[in-house]
């Protein structure tokens, strides 16, 4: 019979089938390769890299129990010195654990450069690292390595190299339709309703759990289980929820366009109060993705689709 690791994860069926590819590989050598996590903010990679850290067992002391997992924001460390003083010293020099190195892009360089010789792959599955008045041996069947970014074109190629890399993907409708059901046990849905829910998370995972959050607050209050076309235009409403999840800064970027056949960036920069880096790294990606503006030399334009959603808008045909 197979082991079924991640049942309460909802899709990532690729990831999961390779991650669990390395778990069984760990319980068999006690060694899992370095994980790196790719995805769009919201799809899950700290979630999933917990999951399969719990499936991560101890080999030399208390055999069989789940590794301790440590999860460390990257943007809060600041150097070798201060890794080491207060984590790899108090937390992981001769113990057995588990260590997400979360948001890796924001990683020093000189711990990058550090984190480089401590994880280069040998055939003895172990290096040591000399620091100061420290020598720490990093043991692999002991200390396993996970790493999880938004932004992997800023990962050092070397770090990306010594890691398996495990890319997650944007959940689809219905998987969001379920994430929002398995956090609202016992609710009872008009049919469709989830379906169209789902169009405003922006293929979200984070954003069907803040919903269904919502959706139980409401329906508390509402003293019922039943939740309706009727109450998802009500929480729509309350909530300012557009179609497509759009914000109200790219719902703004949409009526800038309307005025003018043409709008440079420079322009859309100046009306929006944003800095151009801003509006096409946050804004204008979601709006060529559902191809409601074009970019072209001749500047930024709405598209026929576009202009068809800022009628359904204004008409509150939604």
């Amino acid at each position: 019979m197979k082991k079924e690791y991640f049942k309460d994860i909802v899709g990532q069926d690729r990831a999961k089938k390779k991650l669990k590819f390395f778990i069984d590989g760990q319980t068999a050598s006690g060694v899992l390769p370095h994980l790196m996590f790719v995805a769009p903010k919201g799809c899950g990679k700290t979630t999933l890299a917990k999951a399969a850290g719990s499936k991560l067992i101890n080999r030399i002391e208390n055999v069989g129990k789940t590794k301790t997992f440590l999860e460390i924001n990257c943007s809060t460390l600041k150097s070798v010195k201060q890794f080491f003083n207060q984590i790899v010293i108090p937390h992981i020099n001769g113990k057995e654990c588990t260590v997400l190195f979360d948001e890796a892009s924001e990683l020093p360089k000189d711990l990058t450069m550090a984190l480089l010789t401590i994880l280069n792959p040998n055939s003895e599955n172990r290096t040591t690292f000399s620091y100061e008045d420290y020598t720490v041996d990093f043991d692999f069947r002991m200390q396993s390595f996970m790493f999880a970014t938004t932004e992997a074109q800023h990962i050092f190629h070397a770090l990306m190299d010594r890691c398996e890399r495990v890319d997650l993907e944007e959940y689809t409708y219905g998987e969001l339709a379920e994430i929002v059901s398995r956090n609202l046990k016992g609710a009872k849905w008009e049919k469709g309703v989830l379906e169209e829910m789902s169009t405003t998370l922006r293929g979200n995972a984070r954003a069907a759990q803040k919903i269904a959050n919502h959706i139980k607050t409401y329906l508390t209050k509402e003293k019922r289980k039943n939740f309706t076309k009727k109450d998802w235009g009500v929480l729509k409403d309350s909530l300012g929820i557009l179609p497509l999840g759009l914000s109200p800064i790219e719902l703004q970027v949409l009526r800038i366009l309307s005025d003018k056949k043409e709008s440079s960036l420079t322009r859309l920069s100046a009306k929006t109060g944003l800095t151009k880096s801003c509006l096409q790294r946050d804004f204008e990606l979601y709006l060529q993705k559902h191809d409601l503006m074009e970019i072209s030399t001749a500047g930024r334009a709405l598209t026929k689709k576009g202009q068809d959603y800022l009628k359904e808008v204004e008409d509150g045909d939604y």
